[in-house]
């Protein structure tokens, strides 16, 4: 076994030095009066101060000859025959060892003469020995040496000290006290226990006996049943650590089955993890065993049925299978345990579950491969009709239909299931759909494409795409295709239909794009003067750009994080109207009139927080952004775009009132400045692909002049160049 490591680091002992003031410094009793007589007694002073008892006490005045006896503090009488030097000048004695601090009394003929000063003493501590030098906590502790008489408390390593009130006993040569169940191994100190502590250290460790294993057993051992450790003085444990060195898992002593000197018995938690066994006492020191301690896992595990329908069960049978806490089938997909015995478990796979290996996982972090289950599919074996139009129901017969989530038709079209049994599925056909195979989309994800064609009977125009980029919102949307003229309605996303059309041919439809159509990717349905329908290309809705990947944008200002804004000059705030914002969530607003110096700070950010730089290069990308001048500029207006900080600060300089036509957007638009263009703060050149992975970013206005300013700016973003 092997020694813990402390918990606490041992505290380091320093020698404390203590300088006394030499044995010739004397202290003045008296004051001289030149109208005493010659006759009297005087003393002039004493000393030396503080003094050791035992050492030598000298007065020196005049007329001390004279002096009877001297008492000392505590009434403690030396008569004249004891003086060791007698004088008219000189009186010196030896100072017992029962003195205390006080006020020195000289007797003489003609009166007492006390000293203005007290007498103090110079006390040195020493410890000399202590006994037994290995000690079990709860044991009688004896230490000697002189002056322990003055000690106040007595410490322990580690940080753990002991009050002379609770002391065995204490007199000038022996204190005798029990040993604290925290203390440790390590030198011992005492102290005189005052505010300033005088502090005497052992030459020599204290060794503290802990608790010592000697085995454990079973090993391996089944979660949730005993462990028996046996070892040495196990009365002092106060935890079992169960794998020491991973997830520390504490077990204290109420909790212990049983306890004794030489034996512990404890529930292995049912979490528990291979690990190393240790045992504890109050000290935080203790033993840890050197072999690992092995957690049982299921043995002799078979799997029936081993072909199975996604939502039917198996039966895992074994030895210990009640250590499983969850069962993975292939996929990954975690099964239902429905019911549990030590010999057996019964599972209930789950509808995302596909062929492959089935795991056990135990609570104890362990996995146990229980064998392979494969998963049936659908099978098609016919379909009728063989043509149909949209809108009409389709017949599949076939095997374990029951199966099947979705039906998907060529052109990407999902029809609706109608009903569905083991043997035959009805799907309703989708507008959309062409002729062509269909595919079958079990609830694990498994495809079954039919082998056939089914064709789909329609008179609808030949869409091939839009004249614009996207479609927006009042503006005209070019359809572009062959036999146009058969389109009588299109409906737009939120079931608007269209009410304003421009040129109209055969092989181009205007259309004027409903102002309450909502926001994003969508697709327009036709319906042909023969009632049919049919749907669009799927196109983006709104008058800005779609973004192009989510996790460049670094300001959205909706909330996630990619906002983390500060500096609002000229009344900017976001602003959260979605009838005036660009995509119907919150944006930036400026709304304010400028000031007149450098630059006005509208808003920054400095932080890493959902900043990502990742792929973009500045040949090819650019800082894209949202931008709607709500109010048409007057005068030129600049907004300076800013990349990085920290002296390697470059700008775009975006002009609101150039040729390029800002000054009045007419609405939201998307505003592109290629990084290309974005120069150096003081050296005017190229940023660097390197300088993008900053997270420092910003918009100054900086018009030199006092103007309105009523702007909005959103979804600030890395982009590749259009």
């Amino acid at each position: 076994m092997q020694t813990i490591i402390n918990k606490y680091s041992r505290i380091v002992f320093y020698a404390l030095f203590v300088f006394t003031i030499g044995a010739g410094m004397l202290f003045t009793s008296c004051e001289k009066d030149d109208d005493k007589k010659s006759d009297e007694v005087e003393l002039l002073s004493f000393g030396p101060m503080p003094i050791a008892r035992g050492g030598e006490l000298r007065f020196i005045g005049n007329n001390l000859d004279r002096v009877t006896a001297i008492v000392l503090p505590d009434n403690i009488v030396i008569e004249a025959s004891q003086f060791t030097k007698r004088s008219a000048t000189l009186l010196a004695l030896t100072v017992p060892q029962n003195a205390v601090e006080g006020l020195v009394v000289l007797k003489t003929p003609k009166g007492d003469i006390t000293t203005k000063t007290r007498i103090g003493y110079s006390e040195p501590i020493s410890i000399e020995t202590f006994l037994p030098g290995v000690i079990k906590p709860g044991n009688v502790l004896t230490i000697t040496g002189d002056y322990l008489n003055l000690v106040g408390e007595v410490i322990f390593t580690d940080r753990v000290s002991v009050d002379s009130t609770n002391f065995i006993s204490q007199s000038r040569e022996e204190i005798k006290l029990l040993v604290p169940f925290e203390a440790q191994t390590g030198i011992i100190a005492v102290s005189d226990g005052k505010e300033d502590p005088i502090i005497i250290y052992s030459e020599n460790e204290l060794i503290v006996t802990v608790p010592m294993i000697l085995s454990v057993s079973p090993n391996p051992v089944k979660a949730g049943t005993n462990l028996t450790i046996t070892g040495e003085n196990f009365d002092l444990a106060t935890y079992i650590i169960m794998d020491a060195l991973g997830d520390e898992k504490p077990i204290a002593k109420a909790n212990f089955v049983s306890q004794s000197a030489t034996e512990i018995v404890v529930k292995v938690p049912d979490d528990n993890k291979d690990g190393k066994v240790a045992v504890i006492a109050a000290s935080f020191q203790g033993t840890i065993t050197t072999a690992v301690l092995n957690m049982v896992v299921p043995t002799e595990v078979v799997v029936a049925p081993t072909t199975i329908k996604n939502g039917q069960s198996i039966t895992v049978s074994g030895k210990d299978v009640d250590l499983v806490s969850s069962v993975i089938f292939g996929g990954g997909a975690e099964g239902e345990i429905t019911s549990s015995s030590a010999t057996q478990l019964v599972v209930t796979a789950p509808d995302n579950a596909v062929t492959g290996v089935v795991r056990l996982h135990t609570r104890a972090g362990k996995e146990v491969v229980a064998g392979n289950v494969t998963f049936v599919s659908p099978v098609i074996t016919s379909f009728t009709p063989l043509e149909l139009k949209p809108k009409n129901n389709l017949t599949i017969t076939g095997q374990n239909l029951d199966l099947v989530d979705e039906v998907i038709f060529t052109g990407e079209m999902k029809g609706s299931i109608v009903s569905a049994t083991e043997t035959q599925l009805v799907v309703t056909v989708p507008v959309g759909a062409k002729t062509g195979t269909f595919t079958l989309v079990a609830k694990n994800g498994v495809q079954v494409v039919s082998g056939s064609e089914v064709t789909i009977l329609s008179n609808l125009p030949d869409v091939t795409g839009f004249l614009q980029a996207r479609a927006e919102p009042g503006k005209i949307l070019t359809i572009q295709g062959t036999n146009l003229l058969l389109i009588k309605e299109l409906v737009f996303p939120g079931n608007v239909y269209a009410t304003a059309y421009g040129l109209k041919t055969d092989t181009q439809v205007e259309v004027y794009v409903p102002t309450s159509v909502p926001v994003g990717n969508g697709t327009i349905r036709l319906i042909t003067y023969e009632g049919e329908e049919g749907v669009l290309p799927t196109i983006f809705f709104g008058s800005v750009d779609p973004i192009y990947n989510v996790n460049l944008v670094f300001f959205d200002f909706n909330g996630t994080g990619k906002d983390s804004w500060w500096g609002n000059a000229m009344g900017s705030g976001i602003e959260t109207n979605p009838a005036t914002s660009a995509d119907g969530t919150p944006y930036w607003r400026i709304n304010g009139m400028s000031g007149t110096g450098w630059w006005d700070g509208l808003f920054f950010r400095n932080g890493n927080n959902n900043y990502s730089a990742a792929g973009v290069n500045v040949a090819t990308w650019a800082v894209r952004f949202d931008l709607n001048t709500f109010e048409a500029f007057p005068t030129d207006g600049n907004l300076k775009v800013r990349l990085g900080g920290g002296g390697d600060t470059h700008f775009y300089d975006f002009n609101l009132n150039n040729s390029m036509g800002f000054s009045n957007t007419n609405g939201w638009i998307t505003v592109t400045l290629p990084l290309s263009g974005f120069k150096h703060e003081s050296t005017g050149a190229p940023i660097p692909d390197a300088a993008l992975g900053g997270s420092e970013f910003g918009m100054i206005w900086s018009s030199g002049v006092s103007v309105k300013v009523n702007i909005g700016i959103d979804n600030v973003r890395f982009e590749p160049i259009p």
